[in-house]
This record gives structure tokens, C-alpha cells and sequence, in this order.
């Protein structure tokens, strides 16, 4: 048994929570899948999966398994691109997908630095808000925004950005600035319709206490500079990321509020398929993503 091919079968099982979309994304058989996993197990004389007919689950020992394994195949795929970094040239067609609102703002300005340091590469930059598949819409390339990290993908943090509740000077001058996060309560709330708390806003305390609060929403919208537009205009309160709103509140036309108060960060990853076999093109893009946004502070934060 390939057990370095074993536990990357695994991983992928674990990942696409599917047999057969491990299979797909691996560009092998089903049958092949279980297999490998099945002669892993066999190896170690336990279980890892638990398999029902609608869903798997890991088992106690299959969640250490596989928490090292990912481990170890990160470890290999950047021994491979360190290998392989003298002897391939970046070029050709890379496909990214990336966020509107953090595409225009923050990305836009650096692809002509890109285009002008790696000239064989083609870009094609797809702008979308909603969470794209970036195996089956071929895509070599995604930047998200997330609080959960990517358990499909591979990804690399590039950033974090700071969570903000904000409103405009107008607006506070109509209404009485929240002193605590329950008092949004009674405020014209505005919101993102992609964001996985929906009307759920998290806060923590100065002392680390947490709190949701349920907020009421004047409007939604699958756009944050909409949201933010309206915000300006006087129409409610909104969270948002600084790297949004952050140029805003330090020329005054939003206000931060809460500040006893903060909201999780958000992570900025760039994600792609698979770490093993990473092409010159997408290791080269990853690498100048990072190097733009590194320092202590992201840009949007300084």
C-alpha cells in the first residue's frame, strides 16, 4: 500500500464528504477510494469512517488521522513546489474567482504589478460574491473571505481583517448611538445576505464574554458596498470588514460604534484545489498575494 497516497484518499474522503466525490476530485474510481481507505484501516487495525447511506462521520481515531495527515501532505506539497520552483517557468491561463466588493477595492490595483513581474501569465479575474466550486467551475484560483477556513481546498492565509458596526453621522443624530450590543435591538439594521450568522451578530466583550444579538434588518443585500452605501446615506447600521469600510470611518463618513465591544475577525485565504502538484502559475500568485498584504497590520488596517 501507497500509504502517503492513503492518507491523501482519506483526507479527500474527509474533505468532500463523499466516497465519490473524493473519486472526482482525485481523478480515480470510487472503487479505488474505498480501497485505499479500507486498506488503511486494515493497516491500523481500526476505524476511521463511520458510513451510513446519507453521510460519513469520523471516528475518534479517524479525526487524529486525519488532522496529521493533512499535516504531512501540506509538508510534502511545499518540499515539491521548493523542488520544483527552479526548473518551471509561470505561465499560461490562470482563472481566479474572487470576491466583488474585495476584488475592486483591494485586488484591482494589483494585477497590473502581477501582470507586469510574470508576463506569460494570462489573467482572468471572475468577480462573485457567492461561494463558486472551484473544481467543477475550473477555476485554478479563489480568494475568500471566511471565518471558517476552507475544509474542501487547500488555503493559505493572506490577511485578516477586522469586523466593524458602523453608521453615518446623520444617522446618529436621528438615533441614539447603541451603548451595548443589545440596544441594536431597536436600531434599522443592514444586511449581507451571504453571511453565515444571517441576522445573528456575535460580539465579545472587553473582558472576552460573548454575545449574539438578533437584529432587525431595514434591508438585505448580496453586495457589501450596497450595504455600505446605504449606511452613508443614513439608512441603518451595518457590519462590515474594515478592508470595506476602514477608508469610511478614518474620513468620518461612517462612525464605529460599540467600542467596549469587537466582532471575530475575518480571514483572507487563497484557495485552490490540492497543495500536491501545485502549478508554477497559481504558487507564483499565491506568493504575491501574500507578499502584498504582509505586515504586522493589513493595508485596509494601518
Amino acid at each position: 500500500m501507497d500509504r502517503l497516497r492513503a492518507f491523501e484518499v482519506f483526507a479527500t474522503v474527509v474533505a468532500r464528504g463523499s466516497f465519490v466525490q473524493a473519486a472526482a476530485m482525485l481523478d480515480t474510481s470510487p472503487a479505488n477510494v474505498t480501497r485505499y481507505v479500507n486498506e488503511l484501516e486494515a493497516h491500523l487495525g481500526t476505524r476511521l469512517l463511520n458510513r451510513s447511506s446519507r453521510k460519513l462521520s469520523l471516528t475518534e481515531s479517524g479525526e487524529a488521522l486525519y488532522e496529521r495527515s493533512r499535516s504531512i501532505l501540506e509538508e510534502v506539497a511545499e518540499a515539491e513546489a521548493i523542488a520544483s520552483a527552479t526548473s518551471l517557468k509561470p505561465r499560461g491561463r490562470l482563472r481566479i474567482n474572487v470576491p466583488v466588493s474585495f476584488g475592486i477595492r483591494q485586488l484591482a490595483p494589483l494585477w497590473p504589478r502581477f501582470m507586469e513581474q510574470y508576463p506569460d501569465v494570462e489573467l482572468d479575474v471572475a468577480l462573485a460574491d457567492r461561494v463558486v466550486d472551484i473544481v467543477d467551475e475550473g477555476f485554478d484560483l479563489a480568494v475568500r473571505i471566511s471565518r471558517g477556513g476552507s475544509q474542501a481546498h487547500a488555503a493559505r492565509k493572506l490577511a485578516s481583517s477586522r469586523n466593524v458596526v458602523c453608521a453615518s453621522p446623520g444617522y446618529l443624530l436621528r438615533n441614539p448611538p447603541p451603548k451595548t450590543p443589545g440596544d441594536l435591538r431597536g436600531h434599522a439594521c443592514l444586511g449581507y445576505t451571504y453571511a453565515h450568522t444571517a441576522d445573528d451578530w456575535p460580539f465579545i466583550a472587553d473582558g472576552g464574554t460573548q454575545q449574539v444579538v438578533k437584529v432587525r434588518y431595514a434591508m438585505h443585500t448580496n453586495n457589501g458596498d450596497t450595504a455600505r452605501a446605504a449606511a452613508i446615506a443614513g439608512r441603518g447600521v451595518i457590519w462590515q470588514p474594515t478592508f470595506l469600510v476602514g477608508e469610511d470611518l478614518r474620513e468620518g463618513r461612517l462612525v464605529e460604534l460599540l467600542p467596549g465591544y469587537r466582532m471575530p475577525e475575518t480571514d483572507v485565504l487563497a484557495v485552490y484545489p490540492s497543495r500536491r502538484h501545485l502549478s508554477a502559475k497559481v504558487r507564483v500568485m499565491v506568493d504575491f498575494l501574500a507578499q502584498a498584504f504582509a505586515g504586522e497590520k493589513a493595508p485596509w488596517d494601518r
